[in-house]
């Protein structure tokens, strides 16, 4: 039935466009390097209509017969104009020609990332790499993901903690997808940096709501990243010295124009220090990144990419303690060009995160992680300039390894173990539709239907009831004892879950420069990231949704104004609400480490947030940035699932992890000369919650610390100010070889932010105390950046 609904539905639209209207279609692409342009505009001058390239270059515009100017802009390139006679379908593919005299001015203007006003994209931020590579960062590692936090509705847990927070939903609730393949840990150095290499990026956006039907699998945020294609024509390369790693970049043609490689590697090198500075020392702490692609383009219609990236972290103690863990991803792509309606691509995507630990003090070494494979196929029609539609299908499989033990040496007392490993189906099928009603109304509407597959399991517990058992008589809750186990095979379904996930966006215009937007989304996510910790951490353990946890299912709706003043300011406003089923919550005194039951430790609660978006930008000028601010909060609530019992913090509602109340970034770019500019950003925001010792009791000669409610304390307010000076050297003007030196200071006043509060006990008194950490002061940094 709902199949021919909707070929009933796709007739009547098709049957609307007139049979002397025509279609031009083609790829847009950087003449110097043959690099497509993403999101570059193609305007009918004569009516104002118009369209912008998607994710690979490719556009279609739907016209009627006869002459038509045509106008091909994007920012940092030389605009085309050009008169084309329209008289049937036309492949037209165009070149645009960096802006050099201009160039320094365009980079000034680059924050112009603004989504188009009249459009029903709501909720989304785009940011150049330019713009990143603007923003000062600690030690000038330049920080794609830290970035993204200086926008409204964006936090981090806390200062060097990994992940971050969009409109108050935890970290995992945030797909992060380099080329289409999911990277599940995105953190350098416990939460330092970040894993995502600035040079190897070609374009980022952030979908804070309205998220299309395409998206699936998360419930908070989509973070879509693109990595460059490598250069068609010619050798180059670029890099940077910089005080806590180094980068280098190499692309070119492997084809001249039509197979292109792009190889960029980073690499901290502090451990090279450490035994000149400690000789008799066996430590050693480093990160290096990995991205790849390879690019050929076989005719004007198929395009095939190979894409990368692998990245690594190891830390080390003189070889009694040793940690290690990283991401692989690889993603293999075909792009198909039916026509100049219709765009497909098909893509076979592989992930994996692991997690290594080695004590040789206890004699066993441990490894976990997961990894799955994507088969997604997408396509993409566009019946005219006021309708197109995009739909789709995908399917994954994961495989969850929560651990294997085994002994690293002869006299270890350790066994070897492997927990059973767990294993999932996903899919998903989607309809995402673009529809323009009038001058006044555009539309953006699909649905998603998702189903997700618990397949078989080994030494699967069964309880007598639920695997989290209520002492009534403490008040506490525990772990319930298994009445046995049973295998399963894996071509068998334990559980499976079936999600209708509507998505809906509307914009209506108030004039030309300005507007108001409206958006609902319902989505659901299938994977739990399970952690007792403010942020997450390597030793977190991912778990799939199966006959005891369910789940998160999440409804969001956002209201939002846009205003553009004269081409040189812009402001957005947006108000949301959002509401979460299913969240997971783990009981007091919770082990995570090594627990193969993982279900009788959590209790399902449910979350929500709600607050408001400012954002304003100065888009032009020797001096141009934005000022954010967010107000907002987020809670969580786990109720008692009879009347006796508690739940958690007697089920009320409190504050979670990561709610900030206020939140304020201020960033500055400065453009004294060609050779000099200056940039700045300051942040501000509320302390994040903490959990208090109010009281203790002795215990076997031990003054133990009694903890009251989670959350209702705070760590004192944050804020930092950083800045940054770029010294482009005369000499390189003309040379093809080119240089520029960057000096960052990180938290110029040296504030000393309070990462976390420590309770500990004094030994030789037996008296509890308290020690605060903070873990940056004032950071000074040089950088020099090369390119060739």
């Amino acid at each position: 039935m709902m199949k021919k609904i909707l070929f009933v539905f796709l007739l009547c639209f098709i049957n609307m466009s007139a049979q002397d209207k025509f279609t031009i279609g083609g790829t847009i692409k950087d003449s110097a390097s043959g690099e497509t342009l993403i999101g570059v505009n193609i305007i009918d001058k004569d009516n104002y209509q118009g369209t912008v390239t998607n994710e690979y270059g490719f556009y279609s515009l739907t016209l009627s017969k006869g002459t038509h100017n045509i106008e091909i802009s994007y920012i940092g390139y030389n605009t085309i104009s050009k008169k084309i006679d329209i008289n049937k379908n036309k492949t037209l593919n165009f070149s645009l020609s960096e802006n050099v005299e201009s160039l320094e001015e365009v980079v000034l203007t680059s924050t112009s990332e603004k989504v188009s006003i009249q459009k029903a994209e709501m909720s989304v931020n785009k940011m150049k790499v330019q713009t990143i590579k603007e923003i000062p960062a600690i030690l000038g590692e330049v920080d794609v993901l830290k970035s993204i936090t200086t926008l409204p509705g964006v936090t981090t847990a806390g200062e060097g903690q990994s992940g971050f927070n969009v409109r108050g939903g935890a970290a995992d609730q945030n797909l992060v997808i380099l080329d289409e393949a999911t990277l599940f840990n995105t953190s350098h150095l416990f939460g330092f940096f970040s894993v995502i290499n600035a040079d190897a990026i070609k374009s980022l956006k952030l979908y804070k709501g309205g998220i299309p039907a395409k998206y699936g699998g998360r419930i908070s945020s989509v973070l879509e990243i693109h990595q460059k294609d490598g250069n068609k024509y010619s050798f180059h390369g670029n890099g940077g010295i910089g005080s806590i790693s180094s980068r280098l970049t190499l692309e070119g043609p492997i084809v001249k124009n039509k197979v292109s490689f792009f190889l960029s590697g980073r690499r901290s090198y502090a451990d090279l220090f450490f035994p000149i500075v400690m000789p008799d020392n066996d430590n050693t702490a480093y990160f290096y990144d990995l991205n790849t692609k390879v690019n050929w383009e076989v005719d004007d219609k198929n395009k095939l990419y190979l894409s990368g990236y692998f990245g690594k972290d190891v830390f080390s103690l003189s070889n009694s303690f040793i940690n290690n863990y990283g991401n692989a991803v690889g993603n293999i792509r075909w792009n198909h060009v039916f026509n100049n309606q219709l765009f497909s691509n098909l893509s076979l995507i592989y992930s994996k995160y692991y997690y290594g630990l080695e004590l040789d003090f206890v004699g066993f070494k441990w490894n976990s992680g997961l990894q799955n494979v994507n088969l997604k196929y997408d396509l993409k029609q566009y019946f005219n300039d006021n309708l197109s539609i995009e739909y789709g299908l995908n399917t994954i499989f994961h495989e969850f390894n929560p651990g294997k033990i085994e002994p690293n040496r002869d006299d270890s007392g350790i066994e070897e173990d492997q927990l059973a490993k767990k294993y999932a189906i996903e899919t998903g099928i989607y309809i995402d539709v673009d529809q323009k009603l009038n001058n006044k109304i555009d539309l953006r509407y699909g649905l998603r239907l998702t189903g997700f597959s618990r397949m078989g399991e080994k030494n699967k517990n069964i309880y007598d009831g639920s695997p989290v058992a209520y002492d009534e008589n403490l008040k506490i809750y525990e772990q319930s004892t298994p009445i046995g186990q049973k295998n399963y095979s894996i071509s068998e379904f334990m559980k499976t879950y079936i999600n209708l996930e509507p998505r809906f966006s509307i914009a209506y215009s108030l004039n030309n420069n300005s507007s108001i937007k409206a958006s609902y989304q319902r989505m659901a996510q299938y994977l739990h990231l399970i952690s007792n910790t403010q942020s997450p951490s390597p030793l977190d353990i991912w778990t799939p949704s199966g006959e005891h946890i369910k789940p998160q299912l999440s409804d969001q709706i956002a209201f939002g104004y846009n205003k553009d003043f004269n081409n040189k300011y812009s402001l957005t406003a947006e108000v949301f609400g959002k509401t979460v089923k299913n969240r997971l919550d783990y009981i007091d005194g919770a082990d995570l480490i090594a627990q193969e039951a993982i279900e009788s430790v959590v209790l399902s609660g449910k979350s929500r947030a709600y607050g408001l978006e400012l954002l304003l930008k100065k888009e032009t000028g020797k001096i141009t940035g934005w000022i954010s601010y967010t107000l907002s909060r987020s809670e969580q609530q786990t109720k008692g699932r009879t009347p006796s019992e508690i739940g958690i913090n007697n089920g009320k509602w409190y504050a979670t992890g990561y709610d900030k109340t206020h939140d304020i970034s201020l960033l500055t770019s400065y453009k004294a000369s060609k050779s000099w500019s200056f940039n700045s950003n300051f942040t501000l925001q509320t302390g994040q919650p903490i959990t208090y010792p109010t009281g203790s009791y002795e215990y076997l000669n031990s003054n133990i610390p009694n903890y009251g409610l989670r959350n209702t304390f705070r760590l004192p307010m944050y804020h930092r100010l950083d800045v940054s000076a770029t010294y482009k050297p005369k000499k390189y003007k003309t040379k093809k070889f080119k240089g520029e030196w960057v000096f960052s200071v990180y938290n110029i006043y040296n504030r000393n932010n309070w990462s976390s509060i420590l309770f500990t006990q004094d030994s030789e008194i037996g008296i509890n105390k308290t020690e605060r950490l903070s873990i940056f002061g004032i950071i000074p940094s040089v950088t020099f950046n090369f390119k060739f």
